[in-house]
């Protein structure tokens, strides 16, 4: 008997996921990962710059529940991607538990961010790209229900304290790898971020450098000396004196240039996320 062609072609399909499983053992999370998809991240001048992210998606799963839906993932993800910030990722979550029926649900990307510099003398301008990191939360059973979370890891230059406290001349410096992943209670720009983490290093780095500004980062990582834990300190303070801040981890991993091995250290505060 034909098909009548009033009908959803939905409706007359089996929906294998949504059956009921013997097993009865919950699954603590379930979704899609390792995704590279177009978005677009609210800039500080709120205007929403193209970016392509590694998208990880998940909600928890009941026990009498076979499976979850994965294209569902990527529906509510499309309503969302042209209008990525972190005031936006926990509705998000909040719409995924919605329309997968779940109690829990968890958003992560990563991206590359470019933010364009000048430079310090002859202001000329040039690309810096900075890693980044947005995730969210919503449970419907936790108060407050939804977590939102933003990292930046950003290239930076440190100078040794010691070696320019112990040569007649010169000091030995490094690049260094210098990152903070935050919990957020209010709206924060990654802008912000980044530049918390260039102030608290020895000298911020630049793409386009001509001799004069040569000249005037050398000075200034000279007159700023910093080991990797002064870098992770001073990250630390000016982390306690914002408000937006409720958790964070910051790490600063200098690139050593004499020795054979490289520099680490770690500050998080409290030991549990909020």
């Amino acid at each position: 008997m034909p098909m009548s062609t009033s009908t959803p072609l939905s409706e007359t399909l089996p929906d294998l996921q949504g059956s009921d499983d013997h097993r009865r053992i919950p699954i603590n999370k379930v979704g899609i990962t390792d995704l590279k998809l177009p978005i677009r991240f609210k800039a500080a001048d709120g205007q929403y710059m193209p970016a392509e992210a590694m998208v990880s998606m998940l909600v928890s799963l009941p026990p009498e529940r076979k499976g979850t839906h994965m294209s569902r993932f990527l529906e509510v993800f499309a309503e969302f991607s042209e209008t990525l910030c972190p005031d936006s990722i926990g509705k998000l979550c909040e719409t995924l538990c919605q329309r997968l029926d779940a109690e829990q649900a968890w958003v992560d990307l990563e991206f590359t961010w470019f933010m364009k510099k000048k430079a310090p003398a002859t202001e000329m301008e040039g690309w810096v790209d900075f890693t980044a990191r947005l995730s969210g939360a919503h449970d419907r059973s936790a108060d407050p229900s939804q977590r939102t979370a933003m990292g930046v890891s950003a290239p930076a230059t440190s100078l040794c304290p010691c070696s320019r406290e112990i040569s007649a001349y010169g000091a030995h410096n490094q690049r260094c790898e210098i990152t903070a992943d935050v919990c957020l209670t209010d709206s924060m720009h990654l802008e912000e971020l980044i530049r918390i983490l260039e102030e608290s290093a020895s000298c911020e780095i630049y793409s386009v450098l001509k001799r004069p500004d040569e000249k005037v980062v050398t000075e200034v990582a000279y007159e700023n000396p910093k080991f990797v834990e002064d870098i992770v300190r001073d990250v630390a303070c000016r982390l306690n004196d914002e408000s937006r801040v409720n958790w964070y981890r910051v790490t600063s991993k200098n690139f050593e240039s004499i020795h054979n091995h490289n520099a680490f250290a770690e500050i998080i505060k409290d030991d549990t996320r909020p």
